[in-house]
């Protein structure tokens, strides 16, 4: 009859460690809070950068637009020059209306691949603060648990 005591109070032991350990691993502790609460400051100062970044990047989309279409009109500019030089027929003309197209088609080729650069900039910026977004909602989540847990103890 001892032995089979013995086993049932083992077992009950070991079942009241288990819960309690259970139950103090479960509960959120202060500290938990006040670190959910940091990473929720943290994640809108990172949001509040991305949106900083994302309107530079769209300011500066809008001056390589507007470098574009000027380099284009200057495109125009220097095709019809060129046209006017071969109609004149003097060779230096040309030459320089020549130089010129030349000159203005780099430019336009050298802003057309700094747009592209900047839209993938953008692009970027808004990945990058569609994961903020996604970990404060993650943290808030974190924080309510916890909240919740704390204040049912």
């Amino acid at each position: 009859m001892d032995k089979p005591m013995g086993w049932l109070v083992r077992t009950l032991a070991v079942a009241a460690t288990g819960v309690t350990v259970g139950l103090l691993s479960t509960a959120a502790s202060a500290q938990e809070i006040r670190n959910d609460a940091q990473d929720l400051r943290q994640d809108r100062k990172e949001i509040r950068q991305d949106n900083r970044e994302i309107r530079g990047d769209r300011r500066e989309l809008r001056g390589d637009t507007k470098e574009i279409q000027g380099d284009r009109r200057e495109l125009q500019g220097d095709r019809r020059d060129l046209r006017d030089a071969q109609k004149s027929g003097d060779p230096t003309a040309v030459k320089d209306a020549k130089q010129d197209l030349r000159g203005d088609r780099r430019d336009l080729r050298s802003d057309v691949k700094d747009r592209r650069a900047d839209a993938r900039d953008l692009r970027q910026d808004k990945r990058d603060r569609r994961g903020d977004v996604k970990d404060l909602r993650h943290d808030r989540r974190d924080l309510r648990k916890d909240v919740a847990e704390k204040s049912a103890k």
